[in-house]
């Protein structure tokens, strides 16, 4: 009997090859995505040899199109992105901005039309939030102040990125392209039929999918059984996913969103993205195969300067854009710098655009090829770019008196106000970093009456610190002014709570020069960094998964000794 077979090759072969390649791309230090890519242009129609089924492989893109996009709306924090929204939000609308208008100049000097300039320069404004999230994992900053900037900038753009996929399909026929709605509605009316279908989504999810799902979640997690769960989430995903599209008329990448916003309402959310995250990663590789499979690798030959073009914009305009306007919102020079880095690269988001783009008849083949050649080539220099930024602040700060008047510049946050009195900056705490572990250790300072001082990057927490009267003082630690501004000088103890542990060194150097009798506390996640302090700096280094689990054992002893005493009477 006869059996088609093609799923089967097409899988095995996209999943084999994609380990080998991805493998490849790791020993050569650079993104396993890039290996995926290249996996996908191997099996695809433009080179010789064994040709997967592109028909299906689009399919299984769909399937990681939705995982990939109910992964993002799990790890989406509102609150995240509030914390950081004085500068990701004007900051990623208006570099949008500036990188569309970019790629629609280059589209309008290549003859194209209206919505392919479009789509060309909104697919090149989008960095990849996957690359983002693993070269700042790979760097320790993602718990970071630079690291939550970078994240919310791309949180921003992803959801500017939504919301292009929602009305795309309602303009294309006045853009030049398919017209998806009725020919003889006017745009208004296609315009508003769309939202007020979006709208609706978004109210049944909020209103019952909030409550629902949740629900449902916990009612199979009873059950104990994790295959269960494991399938509720994909199912979750997948069909939620499914009939917005059907229901509602919306993208499958908006329904997935929402799926992963609402299940993150749970208190079984972690739980949720650790059990799919194995087949995420597999459909995610699909996903980036079927895209290399799309890749014509002629265009590097045939049209080379208009792949230089490309790549000027990816990784220069863009980021010379948000350069600007980072120090235009008057953050430090190594913020703008590492901004700049994690926008110098495109990804999921420009293959999703791409593609709609090309059902819709709006953006031609060359255009996508464009973007795939500009995607593979900045994803692998994107590393360069993060290991460039140490060096290059270091150069620009020699060399300019401008860049280093700016570092401090005359910002009223920078210094502390004149009506904190003398005895609320002697023997007080100097607090570096008000995060959560931060946040909690003012807390419990304030309930103790003692004072302190808290030294935060976030200029957005400073000035809410200010209007509680609590003194604070914005901008790097690692910057001897910011340390002076926090009366280091007649500190009793340096408490250094923030995540990012590349600057506690030069930290714990200044507070020792400007104190000598300065007590240290830092706080780290890596046991051989915190040995390291230890010996370097003589000051108390905790180390969080260790001291925790010290902290629950005493819990636990307590809670022994007091059931042991309360059995005794």
């Amino acid at each position: 009997m006869d059996h088609n077979i093609s799923l089967i090759t097409t899988i095995a072969a996209a999943l084999g090859l994609g380990l080998v390649f991805g493998m490849l791309a790791v020993r050569l230090r650079l993104p396993a995505l890039v290996g995926y890519l290249a996996a996908g242009v191997i099996i695809g129609p433009a080179t010789p040899g064994f040709v997967a089924d592109v028909a299906l492989a689009s399919q299984l893109a769909e399937i990681g199109v939705m995982l990939l996009m109910f992964g993002v709306g799990l790890h989406f924090s509102l609150d995240d992105l509030l914390e950081v929204k004085g500068i990701a939000l004007p900051g990623a609308v208006l570099q949008i901005a500036v990188a569309t208008l970019l790629g629609m100049g280059l589209a309008y000097w290549w003859d194209w039309g209206l919505g392919a300039g479009l789509v060309f320069g909104l697919a090149l404004s989008v960095a990849s939030t996957v690359v983002l999230l693993r070269a700042l994992e790979d760097r320790g900053q993602l718990d970071s102040f630079n690291g939550r900037i970078a994240v919310g900038w791309l949180v921003v753009e992803d959801l500017v990125t939504v919301l292009v996929l929602v009305l795309l399909p309602a303009l294309a026929g006045p853009l030049g392209g398919k017209s998806t709605g009725n020919p003889d509605a006017s745009l208004w009316a296609t315009l508003g039929w769309t939202l007020l279908q979006v709208g609706a989504f978004v109210a049944f999810m909020l209103v019952v999918g909030r409550k629902l799902f949740p629900w449902f979640l916990w009612r199979v997690a009873k059950t104990g059984s994790r295959e269960l769960f494991t399938l509720a989430v994909i199912a979750a995903a997948v069909g939620i996913a499914f009939g917005s599209s059907h229901l509602f008329g919306v993208s499958f990448a908006l329904g997935a969103f929402f799926a992963g916003m609402v299940l993150r309402e749970s208190e079984l959310s972690h739980r949720a993205a650790e059990e799919s995250l194995p087949l995420r990663d597999a459909f995610s590789v699909l996903f980036f195969v079927s895209v290399g499979m799309l890749f014509d690798p002629r265009v590097l030959v045939e049209h080379p300067l208009q792949v230089l073009a490309v790549l000027a914009i990816i990784l220069f305009g863009k980021s010379l854009a948000a350069f600007v306007l980072v120090l235009v919102l008057r953050y430090p020079l190594n913020t703008a710098l590492t901004v700049s880095a994690s926008l110098a690269q495109i990804g999921e988001f420009s293959f999703i655009l791409a593609a709609l783009g090309m059902s819709l008849g709006l953006l031609p083949e060359l255009g996508q090829n464009l973007i795939l050649a500009g995607a593979i080539v900045s994803i692998a220099v994107n590393p360069v770019m993060f290991k460039a930024i140490a060096p290059l602040e270091r150069w620009v700060r020699a060399r300019s008196a401008h860049a280093r008047r700016m570092e401090r510049s005359p910002d009223p946050l920078a210094e502390l106000p004149a009506n904190v009195t003398h005895e609320r900056l002697t023997d007080q705490v100097v607090l570096v970093g008000y995060g959560r572990v931060g946040r909690r250790i003012a807390e419990e300072l304030t309930r103790q009456g003692v004072h302190f001082v808290v030294a935060e990057q976030n200029r957005e927490m400073v000035e809410e610190l200010r209007r509680r009267d609590q003194p604070a003082v914005a901008g790097n630690a690692a910057e001897p002014a910011v340390l002076i501004q926090a009366h280091i000088a007649r500190a009793a103890m340096l408490v250094i709570a923030t995540p990012d542990t590349f600057h506690v060194r030069a930290m714990i150097e200044t507070a020792k020069v400007l104190n000598p009798g300065i007590k240290v506390l830092v706080r780290t996640h890596n046991e051989e960094e915190a040995r390291l302090l230890r010996e370097e700096t003589g000051g108390t280094v905790l180390v969080g998964e260790h001291e925790l689990a010290r902290s629950m054992t005493r819990h636990v002893l307590e809670g022994l000794a007091h059931a042991a005493t309360a059995a005794a009477h």
